[in-house]
């Protein structure tokens, strides 16, 4: 089947229609969504080391293979494990490559074309490719329909980079656990951004001050630096994940969104 392209939707804009969603189901119908593996219970993997300023918070575990640095991290306040180059990150980083290959390769339905901006649209489930960049500002809304099983990969060429202050809503059951960014080179996501679901980057992650990140900033070969930042590992974990952990995964996952909310809330009319 051929890729939709974003030019031949343009003008039915913001909202993919429901002729679109049909095909959309169809592609998506038996599909599996992606297996991270032991990357999944990262928040934080790079290739070659971590940086962190200011007062950071990570919910989720932390490492990097083969470079081991990690700067930084006096100001972090973490809950998980930290993994130096050590046997747990590399198999981790092993996961992380069969997962990004397997997202890489997946044939999308929507296809953007090169710098595609998808500020403002409303996406349901799919596979949507840009041959270059994907950007945004505002807002993106994921819509899934109520589908228990929707997910969505989103393959970018070269780069991805959201806007300062730009935001994703997720609406009618869809979840970060579900969203996957593949992304060939790197992403930055923007000053007191909000972001969901899993970056796999080839090479670097920036995420800057303020930015918070219901997901996972997983990098292949290159550095993820972050700055006053709140990441939470989303809590998509089988019955044997540790409790405790789930636990503070939740909890934190509904303070990152209430946190967001408050800042993104309209001034109450005079």
């Amino acid at each position: 089947m051929n890729p939709l392209h974003l030019s031949s939707l343009r003008h039915l804009a913001p909202v993919i229609t429901a002729s679109a969603a049909l095909l959309l189901s169809f592609q998506l119908a038996g599909a599996a969504t992606v297996d991270l593996g032991s990357a999944s219970s990262f928040a934080i993997l790079a290739g070659s080391g971590i940086t962190n300023t200011g007062p950071t918070t990570v919910i989720g575990d932390i490492g990097s293979y083969p470079t081991p640095a990690m700067t930084g991290f006096a100001s972090v306040s973490l809950t998980g494990s930290i993994h130096h180059a050590d046997a747990v990150a590399q198999a981790a980083q092993l996961s992380l490559s069969n997962a990004y290959t397997d997202a890489a390769t997946r044939t999308p339905l929507v296809s953007f074309g090169p710098a595609a901006n998808l500020s403002g649209m409303t996406l349901l489930p799919g596979i949507y490719n840009s041959s270059s960049s994907l950007e945004f500002s505002g807002t993106l809304t994921l819509d899934a329909a109520g589908d228990p099983d929707a997910f969505w990969i989103f393959q970018a060429g070269s780069t991805l980079v959201t806007a300062p202050g730009s935001s994703i809503s997720l609406i009618n059951g869809a979840d970060p656990c579900s969203i996957f960014w593949q992304v060939g080179s790197s992403a930055t996501l923007g000053t007191n951004s909000a972001f969901d679901g899993t970056i796999m980057a080839l090479t670097s992650i920036t995420l800057n001050t303020g930015t918070t990140l219901d997901g996972r900033a997983l990098a292949l070969h290159g550095a993820v630096t972050m700055d006053n930042a709140f990441i939470v590992a989303p809590a998509c974990s089988t019955p044997e994940a540790d409790g405790r952990l789930l636990l503070s995964s939740f909890a934190a996952t509904i303070a990152l969104r209430r946190r967001f909310r408050r800042r993104t809330a309209p001034s109450p009319s005079v």
